[in-house]
């Protein structure tokens, strides 16, 4: 790359830091954009595949990971009613030998925090939503809420669901909403001691499912309730909710169950919408990454991680990449060619995975593959193939 080459990431979320580490890294002039007056990251506890977190030990993360995620042991599939074993599935160190990295559990802030830490304060904008953006011969203008505007040699909009630069190359859609909303929150291990937080739970009801995971060292659990909700609420991870409609979701549930409602005190609803898989990503100076280029439905619990190999992939395309205009175009090729049909398939897979009443033998064969994907890999793999 040439040395005044200059990206710019519109978004700040997990995806758009982890795209700046990555560029940072290999020497790439990075600047990154973000709507909100502070940063952070809203939301409670993700789940990190071995496929994500292979990507953040090689960005100098691994230490921190350690101290802030859990590694859980097993999952263990609960029946709804009494909270009864109906099977469970190994984890842990057999996980890490199978995909040669740990299937960790973390808060979203936690990680957040450790990707910004990779970057110069110097490198993150805040206060700077963007509005619009022109693309031309020499570069891309991005012009921002507050009246202010940049340049830069090539645009990677990570700006989320919501995605101004996804609009602007796919234009307007029409999301389908799934039936389904999640009720979210954390609770404090202390106050469910029917939960071990070195364990994931899951409880399938007929028509409802309870995912229960440990985050912040297992200090904290994440709970996740996906169950049948009218159509009108608004698609936003922090969508209004409280204690009662927890309660009347889980009414009769089994007694570990029961405790997290107990427990809980903020509760958010994130209405769960479908879209397709989008034809294209890129131009010849502006590519998608993320949510904004492949938001998909949380049953693989893929979305953080698929940002996070999106980061690293555009990363080595850019930095590979020959000099000039011609370089980046070849470079947002590369990247959308390797990664388009990969992240299809995951997010066409999510659709239905981890379905109530399905087997967890059956849920975790359906992302093996996912899991030991290793994406620096599949760039060069693609290009022996071809």
């Amino acid at each position: 790359m040439m040395t005044t080459t200059t990206i710019a990431v519109t978004g700040a979320g997990i995806g758009g830091l982890a795209a700046a580490a990555a560029l940072h890294r290999r020497g790439i002039d990075v600047h990154v954009y973000e709507r909100g007056e502070r940063l952070r990251e809203q939301g409670v506890g993700m789940h990190l595949g071995p496929n994500g977190t292979r990507l953040l030990h090689r960005l100098g993360l691994a230490a921190e990971l350690e101290r802030a995620a859990v590694r859980p042991k097993a999952l263990e599939v609960r029946a709804c009613h009494d909270g009864s074993l109906v099977t469970r599935q190994d984890m842990g160190a057999g996980w890490e030998r199978a995909f040669g990295a740990p299937y960790l559990t973390v808060h979203r802030g936690d990680l957040h925090r450790m990707l910004a830490s990779l970057l110069p304060a110097s490198r993150v904008h805040i206060g700077r939503e963007l509005v619009a953006f022109e693309e031309g011969r020499k570069g891309v203008t991005l012009r921002f809420a507050d009246g202010t505007s940049t340049r830069a040699s090539a645009l990677i909009g990570a700006d989320g669901v919501h995605s101004v630069v996804r609009r602007a190359l796919a234009g307007e859609e029409k999301p389908v909403y799934s039936g389904n909303s999640a009720l979210r929150g954390l609770v404090d291990a202390a106050d469910v001691p029917g939960l071990d937080p070195s364990l994931m739970y899951m409880f399938a009801g007929p028509a409802a499912r309870v995912l229960l995971y440990p985050v912040s060292g297992g200090r904290q659990f994440t709970y996740v309730v996906v169950a049948p909700a009218p159509e009108g609420h608004a698609e936003s991870w922090t969508g209004a909710a409280g204690p009662a409609d927890l309660d009347a979701a889980l009414t009769g549930w089994a007694p570990q169950v029961r405790e997290v409602v107990s427990a809980a005190r903020e509760v958010r609803r994130w209405a769960l919408y479908d879209r397709a898989p989008l034809e294209r990503w890129s131009t010849a100076r502006t590519t998608l990454l993320g949510d904004a280029a492949h938001p998909m439905l949380p049953h693989h619990g893929q979305g953080a991680n698929q940002a996070v190999e999106d980061g690293v992939a555009l990363a080595v395309c850019l930095a590979e990449a020959g000099p000039g205009a011609d370089g980046i175009a070849a470079a947002l090729r590369r990247y959308e060619a390797v990664r388009r049909p990969h992240t299809a398939r995951v997010q066409l897979g999510s659709r239905g995975g981890r379905a109530p009443g399905k087997g967890v033998r059956d849920q975790a064969a359906d992302v093996a593959w996912i899991l030991a994907h290793d994406v620096e890999q599949s760039l060069y793999a693609a290009e022996t193939a071809a």
